[in-house]
């Protein structure tokens, strides 16, 4: 079973039927935007063996064998994983970091489009943060946290990936994350991962957005983990200032191109 698959509840499986239903454009094919269709090919598709991956799997094998628990506090809409606050550091590991497949493909999009500044909402255990970091170690990574827990082992794993562009910030994202955008002319980059609900989704877009660019993306998780998510994904991606939008199931992309027409594509992956 991969990673994608572990913990799927009921709901998360019809959606993941009725994606692989819609799914097309396997490696471009068919796509007649020459912007999506390069970014099919030449980031969802390329084979390219950056050696940050295989430190980043190897780091999340060793984490994997962890005996370590401890206790969280999760300010989002739970788990489907989880049960409780207790968390074992191995099922983090395992179950809740993102999937290898997801996480190379975020670093070959940054490496792809080069943004000055990533921000990411929800740090967990640092997987996806280090992704981000290792693409491109000049570019600084702000990535929020609310656990002060979680966030210790967060850092664990960035002094062992030597991702020194990494700054940390512990709080809620109501907290946290207006100085953050107030402090950036624009928003390059942002990695929406952390407070599963609709509302609070459609929040945090929509105070990013007040910093979204012509090159601006915005990466969401998750977005078929309720129905909830898959409401607030529909709003988003039909927002006005949204041009491009991608739906691969776990996660969806959007651009504000503004040169490019208003399509939406849910790409086999």
């Amino acid at each position: 079973m991969n990673e994608i698959a572990l913990g799927m509840n009921f709901f998360q499986i019809k959606s993941f039927i009725k994606y692989c239903i819609k799914s097309r454009y396997r490696k471009g094919y068919g796509l007649h935007s020459p912007f999506v269709f390069e970014l099919v090919r030449d980031v969802f598709y390329c084979k390219y063996p950056f050696y940050a991956f295989d430190e980043i799997k190897a780091f999340k094998r060793q984490l994997a064998h962890s005996n370590e628990t401890f206790d969280m506090v999760d300010y989002g809409a739970g788990s489907v994983n989880f049960n409780g606050k207790t968390r074992r550091l191995s099922s983090l590991a395992r179950r809740s970091s993102i999937a290898s497949k997801y996480g190379e493909l975020l670093f070959r999009l940054i490496t792809y489009l080069k943004p000055d500044n990533i921000l990411e909402l929800g740090t967990s255990i640092g997987m996806s943060a280090s992704y981000f970091a290792l693409a491109d170690r000049r570019r600084e990574v702000n990535t929020i946290e609310g656990c002060s827990v979680t966030a210790g082992y967060a850092k664990r794993t960035f002094d062992a990936l030597k991702c020194a562009n990494v700054n940390q910030f512990v709080g809620q994202f109501t907290d946290v994350l207006p100085e953050l955008v107030a402090k950036h002319a624009l928003l390059d980059f942002v990695f929406f991962d952390g407070h599963h609900e609709k509302q609070a989704t459609l929040d945090y877009f929509n105070l990013c957005l007040l910093k979204a660019g012509n090159n601006s993306v915005f990466v969401f998780d998750d977005i078929h983990w309720s129905k909830g998510m898959e409401e607030a994904w529909e709003i988003i991606y039909k927002h006005p200032k949204v041009t491009v939008s991608l739906d691969l199931f776990q996660i969806g992309i959007v651009f504000f191109r503004q040169e490019c027409q208003k399509q939406h594509f849910v790409v086999k992956y």
